[in-house]
């Protein structure tokens, strides 16, 4: 059974008196509703109610569109965002990454995870709150369910009711719209491992891949069930983060927490008769409007709990109560315990952690902006045969033999055309006809450099090899190698 958490009845809320602290208003007067909260393991059906916290939320959701509409932004006759992995090839607009830069995608998860890991040392669970995807998306499910089947009590009265023709219709609009929704998630997350233009395709034509078909089934399946019905136990039960939370937050992250001085004690009372005096009570007014917007049933007047996400929509519904009773905001708000305890937050340069993560993240950041500054579209290596190390041929030259690989990291076929340079009267016999280099793939020659004794300096002697691209003459690149001799 449902606890009420010590709330009022609804039925009787019309017709109980209510005052707090020299106020003779009703509840109703000033506009707080008594809501029914489940806080055992059913569905939490959480009221939605406006303020500052609440449009971060509603701009999230927005911002996570750009989910289903970026694998069908176009770059250069391609997807733009684009991990194509038989290929070996992930493409992020103009940057075309091989696995030979395999390292710069971990710069980037690894950026990620610090600025999460400083972001929860900051603030807690903000990620969670209003950024992590099954937090939007329980948000976008419960709010299309709002839209059909009404408010949380009336949802609640609809879940403990027996199975009829309306329930039936509505659970099933419902469901079908979740079902939905989560299709076009999975498949749009299939999407950005294939061209999804090629993807839809495949789908109508009955051409779709079994393994293309397992992954958007199972995805679908997921997320129909984590988001619309799990909810808020996969925040509380599943996610292994809410775990790893206790070890990154102390007593200076900020986190949505309750004055209990300023609130306790909390409670109403009827009105006060003449000659009786009246309860010294705090600010809260008991309405367990805080609990009622909870998207995880937290209470947080209890203190920090591991189900809560600190998404802040406590503080726009205690603020709102607050603004009716003309009574100052903040009675829950943003704080840390060393606040409560009377300290004054240190400037973020003298916390030790923060520090750490921000070192990493700032490393992080200069490996990869350091790698899209130096990335080129062609990469060339060149490897000395070294049995022999060279050939005494018999007119007196030299003959050095060189196998030369040419990456190429671009989405278009390379005619590469090599030469050597840097000693004078060298010859090279093996580059006559330009190689060609599939997009994402290696090419591989061998040249056989030759050059008189003479001019040579020592053992290794510096030469140039280059390398362009006949179709596009931008494209080339050089390496620096040693024409070996004998001493």
């Amino acid at each position: 059974m449902s606890e009420k958490n010590n709330m009022l009845p609804v039925d009787d809320a019309a017709r109980i008196q209510n005052v707090v602290k020299g106020t003779s208003k009703t509840l109703d007067e000033i506009g707080v509703e008594l809501l029914t909260v489940s806080t055992d393991m059913k569905t939490v059906h959480a009221k939605r109610i406006g303020g500052f916290f609440r449009q971060i939320k509603n701009v999230s959701a927005f911002l996570w569109l750009s989910f289903f509409l970026l694998p069908y932004v176009r770059w250069d006759d391609r997807q733009a965002l684009l991990f194509d992995l038989p290929n070996r090839q992930f493409h992020i607009f103009a940057i075309t990454i091989l696995p030979q830069d395999i390292w710069m995608l971990a710069s980037i998860l690894l950026f990620a995870a610090m600025a999460l890991a400083a972001a929860s040392a900051l603030a807690g669970r903000v990620w969670c709150g209003y950024f992590c995807f099954q937090t939007v998306w329980m948000d976008v499910f419960t709010w299309i369910e709002e839209k059909i089947q009404g408010g949380p009590n009336k949802r609640i009265a609809l879940d403990q009711s027996p199975w009829t023709a309306e329930k039936l219709r509505l659970k099933g609009i419902t469901n079908a719209i979740f079902l939905a929704l989560s299709f076009l998630t999975g498949f749009t997350f299939v999407a950005y491992f294939t061209d999804a233009l090629a993807l839809w395709q495949d789908l109508f034509t009955g051409n779709l891949g079994g393994f293309a078909w397992l992954a958007i089934a199972g995805l679908t399946i997921t997320t129909f069930f984590f988001a619309s019905k799990l909810r808020e136990q996969t925040c509380t039960l599943f996610c292994p983060y809410a775990r790893i939370q206790g070890a990154m937050i102390d007593k200076q992250t900020i986190l949505p927490t309750y004055d209990r001085d300023r609130g306790e004690p909390r409670g109403r009372m009827k009105r006060v008769r003449p000659g009786e005096e009246e309860p010294k009570l705090g600010d809260c007014i008991d309405c367990n409007l805080c609990v009622a917007v909870c998207p995880t049933g937290v209470d947080i007047r209890k203190g920090q709990q591991i189900g809560c996400i600190t998404c802040g929509l406590c503080i726009d519904a205690c603020d709102s109560v607050m603004k009716k009773l003309d009574k100052p905001l903040g009675l829950i708000r943003y704080a840390s315990i060393e606040e409560f305890e009377g300290k004054t937050l240190p400037p973020l340069y003298k916390r030790p952690r923060v520090l750490v993560y921000t070192g990493i993240m700032a490393l992080a950041a200069g490996v990869l902006i350091y790698g899209l500054a130096t990335i080129a579209p062609m990469k060339l290596n060149v490897l000395h045969e070294r049995s022999p190390l060279f050939v005494m041929l018999s007119d007196g030259s030299i003959q050095n033999k060189l196998t030369i690989k040419v990456v190429n990291k671009t989405d278009k076929v390379m005619m590469v055309k090599l030469s050597a340079s840097g000693l004078e009267g060298l010859r090279v016999e093996g580059n006559e006809v330009p190689i060609m280099v599939s997009p994402g793939s290696v090419g591989a020659t061998t040249l056989l450099v030759k050059a008189d004794k003479k001019v040579l300096s020592g053992a290794n002697t510096p030469i140039i090899i280059e390398a362009v691209d006949v179709n596009n003459p931008v494209i080339h690149q050089k390496y620096n190698s040693m024409f070996i001799g004998p001493k």
